[in-house]
């Protein structure tokens, strides 16, 4: 996953005046329609980790192609001794982390430490999204986790929520396949679309200007990182599904898809919140405490 593949785009010089209108509709649409369906990313701060009373590290890193990505860490409010892991989360499409860490801000309580970080384009961090670019900047976090002294005698976990679920599972197959250390303990997806190309087709098929090219754009989408085709790859670790029916945003079946595909160990959990609000309720965040106790047999 470190190097990145090249993107797709639509060279109209060799196509004759006919369809040259149409040529440069399609390239258009695959250099910026791609993208808009997974990545919406904003600059503004909505709430600091010191206003939820935690303590916290902003992260900077630099990645191989040039950009500086913007993290925070917060640490387990707890004795060190009494630490149970290191989370490692990756957000939704929306805003930046700074809108999202309330979902992971009551882990630090429970003794984990969480590493949350902005993909490119997103809060402080440089750049522009899109599916490789965001794909090389996991990596880039889960390589500055894997080497901070903390992971090295504890569990480390990855939770990801909608498009950082979709980013995650690669990673996590990928880290599992080579081997890597510190090895990932557990992985939790909440409300993971099954695919790239698939959630692509469904949105774009929702909307009449975009309807006619819903197949076209999905092939300019990489298919190596197709969550349903890799989420096997993560076993033997344990994976846990949560979806909710009445999520509006990623259907209930993208979740039964990828539950689907996974290999044991696995769990599902069927929830009944709005998308990515499963941790409002205290039921569910305890079973996912549960979840990464069994996962790390401190039951």
């Amino acid at each position: 996953m470190a190097s990145r593949t090249a993107r797709v785009l639509l060279t109209a010089t060799r196509i004759k005046s006919g369809a040259l209108v149409l040529g440069l509709l399609t390239a258009t649409l695959l250099q910026s329609g791609c993208s808009s369906v997974f990545f919406f990313p904003d600059k503004v701060t909505y709430i600091t980790p010191d206003r939820l009373n935690l303590a916290y590290e902003d992260i900077y890193l630099d990645t191989a192609d040039g950009e500086t990505l913007h993290g925070w860490w917060l640490p387990a409010a707890t004795d060190k001794d009494d630490t149970k892991g290191t989370v490692y989360f990756l957000h939704g499409n929306a805003q930046n982390v700074s809108s999202h860490i309330l979902n992971v801000a009551w882990l630090p309580g429970e003794g984990y430490n969480v590493f949350a970080i902005d993909y490119r384009g997103y809060g402080k961090s440089t750049g522009a999204p899109d599916i490789e670019g965001a794909l090389h900047d996991v990596e880039t976090g889960m390589r500055w986790l894997a080497a901070k002294p903390e992971t090295q005698d504890t569990p480390v976990f990855l939770l990801g929520q909608s498009l950082g679920g979709a980013l995650g599972i690669p990673l996590a197959s990928e880290w599992v396949k080579r081997a890597e250390e510190p090895e990932i303990q557990g992985v939790v997806l909440d409300g993971t679309f099954s695919g790239f190309r698939g959630i692509a087709r469904e949105k774009l098929d929702s909307f009449w200007l975009t309807w006619l090219f819903q197949i076209p754009l999905s092939w300019a989408i990489p298919a190596e990182y197709e969550g349903v085709d890799r989420i096997d790859g993560i076993s033997p670790v344990p994976t846990l599904v949560i979806h909710s029916v009445r999520d509006g945003i990623i259907p209930f079946h993208h979740g039964k898809k990828l539950y689907a595909a996974a290999e044991e160990p696995k769990e599902f959990l069927q929830t009944d919140t709005p998308h990515a609000s499963t941790f409002v309720i205290p039921a569910y965040k305890q079973i996912v405490l549960d979840f990464l106790s069994r996962a790390t047999g401190r039951f």
